[in-house]
């Protein structure tokens, strides 16, 4: 792990003081925010770009098997070329889809950057999508939804996003079986006409960090990522959640599962920027956010009805509504009696409010994960760019901890009683017996 001397105030919890010292510029076709820090050789970096998929048109599953390809070769090198460059180097590359971005990261000595960079720009701009490896990514895409389809936990949040949300809202996450046919459906020139019309230089944001030079990484970049251009894709997901189910269950059957997952949710009317958010986190977090929690506290060691519950904000972002999510794992035996000591303790927890004690509490644990949390390259690389896509001034890497410790009991709680709607509930719940379902 490449730890970087910002780690060394998560003791007394305090913020890093990480904005003074990120050089922020325009670098080529985008944004590139370059941070030096303590470390000998390495720079990890964090980029993405907004592709806008067509979500309700399925454009979820396109743009993953379009991402799948962009290592499998290029106009100019082969797979096994491009592979080659990265293991001289000893760097790593890694692409992926995630709603309405293309993300990327890696790692690599410092003085191999201009290298590395000139692979990442080829990948993105000039793969060779060849029919052998599309079909191969196409299947490896199937068997990785068929293997998620075992997985209760995967299959209970799954069908609760689509209780929650419209399929054109990238909350939404599609059935399996959708998923599947989509895919069987998708060929070689719908990726490449998908890349044609989706990938550019579309807010391209860049994060760097570590032993580095400001200029000399501007430099590189602009060189590696000259004459990219924004694509000419507009946004059409949904912002908000639905309004058109009622509260209710929805049951996933899935026989020879030992265990029950069960997820308990409902939207949250806020996008990330608003003023309620960081008081309705905290107050999340002191409900359900770790082993400390009112839910972990009650309905785990108390009752002795689960081994693990939690309750967190989901898919909250700048530019879309999210939702609130419980999450527990229950026996065939205990199912009904946890889902009804879970849903007690939340009715109690938005009724009562949280304590002081408690509010005291999470004022020292949040800010401490947070400073905790920065205290590699990659992770600092993580905040600065996501602290980027929201919009956000870096200064907000350095005050968020102390938005945290000036919360107000009365701010937290009010937060909570407006946003948590216990009586809004939707249920759903993977590996029931067939003769247990209640819809």
């Amino acid at each position: 792990m490449t730890t970087s001397s910002f780690a060394a105030s998560a003791t007394d919890g305090s913020a890093p003081a990480l904005a003074p010292r990120i050089e922020d510029c325009t670098a080529g076709p985008g944004r590139l925010l370059a941070l030096q820090t303590p470390v000998d050789d390495i720079v990890s970096w964090r980029g993405s770009f907004l592709a806008y998929p067509d979500l309700a048109a399925g454009h979820g599953p396109l743009q993953e098997l379009t991402v799948s390809l962009l290592d499998k070769g290029t106009e100019h090198r082969d797979r096994f070329e491009l592979a080659q460059v990265l293991e001289d180097c000893g760097a790593t590359l890694n692409l992926s889809s995630d709603g309405l971005y293309i993300d990327v990261s890696g790692r690599a000595l410092a003085e191999d950057l201009p290298r590395v960079m000139d692979v990442l720009a080829e990948m993105l701009r000039a793969p060779a999508f060849e029919q052998e490896e599309f079909e191969k990514a196409r299947a490896q895409a199937v068997a990785q939804v068929q293997r998620r389809m075992e997985k209760t936990g995967a299959q209970a949040s799954s069908a609760l996003t689509r209780r929650l949300f419209a399929p054109g809202h990238p909350n939404y996450d599609e059935a399996p079986e959708t998923v599947i046919e989509q895919l069987q459906q998708i060929r070689l020139d719908d990726v490449r006409a998908y890349h044609e019309a989706h990938f550019g230089a579309t807010e391209w944001t860049l994060a760097v960090v570590g032993d580095l030079d400001h200029e000399a990484v501007a430099s590189v970049v602009a060189d590696s990522f000259e004459g990219w251009t924004a694509h000419e894709a507009a946004p059409t997901h949904d912002t908000d959640g639905r309004t058109d189910v009622e509260p209710g269950r929805s049951v996933l059957p899935m026989p020879g599962k030992s265990n029950v997952d069960v997820r308990l949710g409902h939207t949250i009317p806020i996008q990330r920027d608003h003023d309620d958010h960081p008081a309705l986190y905290v107050g999340n977090y002191i409900l359900g956010g770790n082993f400390a929690a009112r839910l972990m506290n009650t309905v785990r060691d108390e009752k002795g009805l689960t081994y693990h519950i939690g309750s967190g904000l989901s898919g909250i972002t700048t530019r879309y509504q999210g939702y609130w999510k419980v999450r527990v794992t229950l026996s065939h035996d205990t199912l009904e009696e946890g889902i009804d000591a879970t849903t007690a303790v939340i009715r109690a927890f938005v009724e009562e409010g949280a304590t002081e004690e408690e509010l005291a509490d999470k004022k020292t644990t949040i800010p401490g994960s947070y400073t905790v949390g920065l205290a590699t390259t990659q992770s600092l690389a993580q905040s600065m760019l996501t602290n980027a896509e929201r919009g956000f001034e870096m200064d907000y890497l350095d005050t968020f901890p102390e938005e945290i410790r000036a919360l107000t009991l009365e701010e937290v709680n009010a937060a909570v009683r407006r946003y948590f709607r216990p009586d809004a509930l939707h249920e759903a719940l993977a590996g029931v017996r067939p003769e247990t379902m209640e819809v």
